[in-house]
């Protein structure tokens, strides 16, 4: 069976030549056409896959990162080149560098408090120097020990994006030297990238994935940096899934390139599936924020609010309007303003924020993207039949934690039958104590939750 929907386009870019260039400190608007979403399976009405363990994923996409580099000192001048009437700020006051102490520090709170998300390397951050070659301005072994820190620390809870190859100049990838107009129309933010093939952004793409492959950083993924690929969107979606592919073997590619603030869904899109019944299935997603970036922006020059997210008697602000539909709640920031000129006002911001949400909720589960990915795929391309008490899931994709919902007339210890294997479950008492290979029934309801394979499974219930 086959669908088509509405995608909307990024709530975070203007069609000022400020707000191409800024990066993503800027308002998104609407589409102007729909994008495909390729195949869709059967599956049985009676059966609901639910969210993982029938809790409501967070995540958070921190954007402007990179080793070492202060990308909002390096990037205003470039902006300011290209658009002289629209940059004013006196970017020689903020720092030059955000240093690995406070990626440190960052990182292990995130851990403590179980907080996952994406986190970009900017490949040649604003032509300052090559993650894989050299960083002027530091030494050989301060890049190398950055880069360690990122591959061994901050990658068990975050995935690593390239934002195109500069966040600034666009580059010729024949010379890997910036083109030589400087025009807003040669900025990556901004115009390059909207009249391009999908073919010639795949090779975009995979030039600033194989500079990050180099230095042992994996990507299943890619942001956008400012309003890159907003008018082009077929093209940048189709280009994210031949590029991770090619230069990954990414399985199920996705980007960031879209958030919504207002009253649109913003759960993950799942774009151009194909193969689904074959050896090689293929999707590429599309992930969602939901809110602005309320720390600090783009270039820590202005302090952000917790009311924004969520007020302080925790009924109010946008998390709760998600929170509260049952999507993920996928929270937006740009690093220079989390580190906020080493005063760490965006972070302490941050950790507020959790603070409130953590003391309203119980049922959130924080996921890196790929991970949201992952089970986005697998719960709208497994095909799902039902005859009886007999339940087949038939999936493209594996995931943990999958999780469904089943009306039984006389409830019964489920069966499990993953990939010609009997799998044990246990039963729990609470919704919230579900967890891989765990089941609770309430009335008719029968909810299980187990680590889908890829393939063929059976369920009885």
């Amino acid at each position: 069976m086959y669908k088509q929907k509405q995608i909307t386009r990024r709530d975070f870019v203007k069609i000022t030549a400020m707000a191409a260039a800024g990066a993503a400190s800027v308002v998104r608007s609407r589409p102007a056409i729909a994008q495909d979403k390729g195949e869709r399976p059967v599956q049985a009405a009676d059966v609901t896959v639910l969210n993982p363990q029938n809790r409501v994923p967070m995540s958070f996409i921190i954007d402007d990162s990179t080793c070492l580099v202060n990308l909002a000192h390096f990037c205003i001048p470039h902006f300011a080149t290209a658009w002289p009437d629209k940059y004013k700020q006196d970017w020689r006051s903020l720092p030059r560098e955000i240093p690995d102490s406070f990626v440190r520090k960052f990182g292990q709170w995130c851990r403590e408090h179980k907080v996952k998300g994406k986190y970009s390397i900017v490949p040649y951050p604003a032509c300052v120097g090559w993650m894989d070659r050299c960083l002027p301005g530091w030494s050989q072994k301060e890049l190398d020990d950055s880069l360690k820190l990122v591959r061994e620390f901050m990658m068990p809870d975050w995935d690593i994006h390239p934002e195109m190859i500069s966040h600034t100049w666009v580059i010729n990838i024949k010379t890997g030297r910036p083109y030589p107009e400087r025009t807003g129309y040669y900025i990556e933010n901004a115009d390059w990238s909207q009249d391009k093939s999908a073919d010639e952004l795949a090779d975009y793409m995979a030039y600033a994935l194989r500079i990050l492959k180099n230095v042992g950083l994996p990507c299943e993924g890619i942001t956008t940096p400012g309003g890159f690929g907003s008018r082009n969107r077929d093209n940048l979606a189709k280009a994210t899934l031949q590029s991770c592919r090619d230069v990954f073997k990414a399985e199920i590619p996705h980007y960031f390139r879209d958030l919504f603030t207002d009253d649109r869904s913003v759960a993950p899109l799942i774009q151009y599936a194909s193969g689904l019944d074959g050896d090689n299935p293929k999707c590429v997603v599309s992930i969602i924020g939901c809110t602005g970036d309320w720390f600090g922006g783009w270039d820590g020059l202005k302090p952000g609010s917790v009311d924004r997210f969520i007020t302080e008697d925790l009924k109010g602000g946008r998390l709760p309007e998600v929170i509260d539909k049952g999507e993920p709640a996928i929270l937006v920031c740009h690093w220079p303003g989390i580190y906020f000129n080493g005063e760490e006002i965006g972070f302490n911001i941050f950790k507020e924020v959790v603070r409130r949400i953590h003391s309203k909720y119980d049922n959130l589960l924080w996921m890196k993207n790929s991970e949201i990915s992952r089970y986005w795929a697998a719960k709208e391309l497994t095909q799902i039949d039902k005859q009886g008490r007999r339940i087949t899931f038939n999936a493209p994709f594996a995931t943990t934690r999958f999780t469904v919902r089943i009306k039984s007339n006389l409830p019964t210890l489920p069966k499990l039958i993953a990939n010609n294997n009997p799998v044990r479950l246990r039963r729990v008492k609470k919704l919230l104590q579900l967890q891989s290979h765990t089941w609770h029934t309430q009335g008719r309801d029968v909810t299980v939750c187990f680590d889908l394979p890829k393939g063929k499974s059976t369920l009885e219930v």
